[in-house]
């Protein structure tokens, strides 16, 4: 046959001809059903990750005939759309060749909280008495359901207080999807008063004068950062429109759940702090990046941003609801933001600042969940709902999530000036059989303090000469039947996981503190040069708080290593 007359080579001369384009080669049925699934929806990068997610959700898993067909429909390089949906844990990226995972993924939480009620053992006894084939089990970080330990996600079913004849039942009946408890509707929050100060500012608020109610409050940062809440508006403000919110609801920090507690029960409240502050910085679009391991979250969000769009209280596609994919370096504003546009989420360098650039390079004002509660409060009620609130010379109420071996775990609103007993006791004292050993006041960032240190005020600026911080209020309780070490160990093994990898201190430095960490008798001195390389050179605060468990075990468990 002649070389004119072969359809299909493109590449002549010496060697073998080539049929194709070199690279992964399109899938027609693929395509059509990426298609499909995007439906008339716009064909943006920014909602690259949303498209991952149908794909996932519809198939179980990211195949790579999907991946070259939403790379096409989307006009990116296939390496791109490969490093985005590999970067985040809930993504199952499958290989040409490769089987994919079974269609039931069992997701066993191993955080502090829940290593404590056994969910190693847990985890054991479900990879032993499960069909493999039929159910994946694995584990993932934490769940933000701490109170409930041990827990598991079966589908996107919760399983609080779980065992393994709770998930053999559930998987009987089929029970896969979130339950979704009663909550607060917009029709009973209209009813009570809810949305008439939003209304009242929009017809003829000074933005101003709401700022300055809010700095009267004290209200600070409730993500942990601490920041005043109402200075954020005035930085945004100063810089040309259009500018943007951002709501940073990825509320990984192990121990945290307080966020996941008040949206599960009074989601106007928040929704409402939330067209509050994106009417004071004149937001021209609300994002609300919201962790996926929050369905019923997710779902109720869904559900009454509908509702407000109905109602007219906002326009449609006026608040952009997101949903996170599995990773807990998201709760750096900048990642989250990355992850807003579609990307890797991995930390800006900064300056610039994201109330400067932000989303979409414009000016993005970024706030908690509960900060934003707050403001919708303060604005309802006055200042007064928090300044009036003094107890050890400092003002104000704080949201403690508490777990551990306390006998009641949960979150308890208690003034700001409450010390870990005041915490201990609201929670109902120590389980049974167990004696106040350690805390954790603040997630794994904050280390692990003693039980001697046990009258400090549980709030901003009052932990930092013990070299400590309150953060997100995480406290979860250790006993003397717990090992600080043992602790210390699973709070790296977190942020080796978690570390995005964009900086070699943090990167290398979880690993490395892991295996040092692993030994009988930790070798101090290594541990303490790996320490000080990560707290000074790292990017984000993952990598500069991670030492901060060994330093505290060290110094005040020394006994143990």
């Amino acid at each position: 046959m002649a070389l004119d007359e072969r359809k299909g080579v493109w590449k002549s001369g010496k060697g073998k001809g080539r049929r194709t384009p070199k690279g992964r080669q399109l899938d027609e049925q693929a395509w059509d059903e990426v298609r499909t699934l995007l439906g008339d929806q716009p064909r943006r990068r920014d909602l690259l990750i949303e498209f991952l997610h149908l794909i996932q959700d519809s198939y179980g898993c990211l195949s790579a005939a999907h991946l070259r067909a939403l790379a096409e429909e989307m006009r990116l390089s296939q390496a791109e759309v490969y490093e985005v949906a590999s970067f985040y844990a809930h993504f199952d990226v499958v290989k040409e060749g490769e089987a994919p995972p079974p269609a039931l993924t069992i997701r066993v939480c191993d955080s502090l909280s829940c290593e404590l009620a056994g969910a190693q053992a847990l985890q054991k006894a479900l990879e032993d008495g499960l069909d493999a084939s039929a159910v994946r089990v694995v584990r993932a970080p934490c769940m933000g359901r701490c109170d409930t330990a041990p827990v598991l996600e079966l589908g996107h079913n919760h399983i609080d207080h779980a065992t393994p004849k709770k998930v053999e039942d559930a998987i009987a009946r089929g029970e896969t999807s979130a339950h979704i408890m009663e909550y607060q509707k917009l029709t009973d929050y209209s009813s009570s008063g809810g949305y008439d100060a939003l209304k009242a500012l929009r017809a003829d608020g000074d933005w101003e004068a709401v700022q300055n109610k809010v700095l009267e409050s004290g209200l600070r940062g409730l993500g942990g950062a601490g920041f005043p809440s109402g200075k954020k508006w005035g930085f945004v403000r100063a810089n040309a429109g259009p500018r943007y919110l951002a709501v940073n609801g990825d509320e990984g920090e192990p121990g945290t759940f307080k966020d996941r507690y008040y949206l599960e029960r009074t989601p106007h409240l928040f929704l409402e702090g939330m067209l509050i502050a994106a009417w004071a910085v004149e937001a021209e679009t609300c994002f609300i990046y919201m962790r996926d391991e929050y369905p019923a979250v997710l779902e109720i969000l869904r559900r009454e941003i509908k509702a407000l769009e109905t109602a007219g209280i906002v326009e449609e596609g006026y608040i952009d609801l997101r949903r996170g994919a599995g990773a807990y370096i998201c709760g750096e504003e900048s990642a989250m933001i990355e992850s807003i546009e579609g990307k890797r989420g991995i930390p800006r360098h900064r300056p610039p600042f994201v109330a400067q650039v932000g989303v979409f390079d414009r000016p993005t004002l970024v706030h908690n969940v509960e900060t934003l509660h707050w403001v919708a409060r303060v604005c309802r009620e006055g200042p007064e709902v928090l300044n009036t609130t003094e107890k050890n010379g400092r003002v104000g109420l704080r949201s403690y999530s508490v777990s551990g071996r306390v006998t009641k775990p949960g979150v308890y609103l208690l003034p700001a000036g409450s010390t870990i007993m005041d915490v201990i006791e609201a929670a109902g004292g120590m389980a049974e059989g167990h004696v106040f050993k350690a805390y954790q006041p603040g997630g794994p960032s904050s280390g692990l303090l003693p039980a001697s240190i046990n009258d400090v005020p549980l709030d901003f600026d009052t932990l930092q000469p013990l070299g400590s911080f309150i953060g997100s209020a995480a406290v979860v309780v250790l006993s003397d039947k717990d090992s600080a070490k043992a602790a210390a160990l699973n709070m790296l093994r977190f942020f080796e996981d978690e570390s995005c990898g964009q900086c070699t201190p943090c990167r290398v430095g979880c690993e490395k503190a892991v295996k040092l960490m692993q030994a009988e008798t930790w070798d101090q001195g290594l541990l303490e040069e790996v320490c000080t390389a990560m707290a000074d050179a790292s990017i984000c605060g993952l990598g500069q708080a991670a030492p901060n468990p060994i330093r505290m075990v060290m110094k005040h468990f020394s006994d143990e290593v």
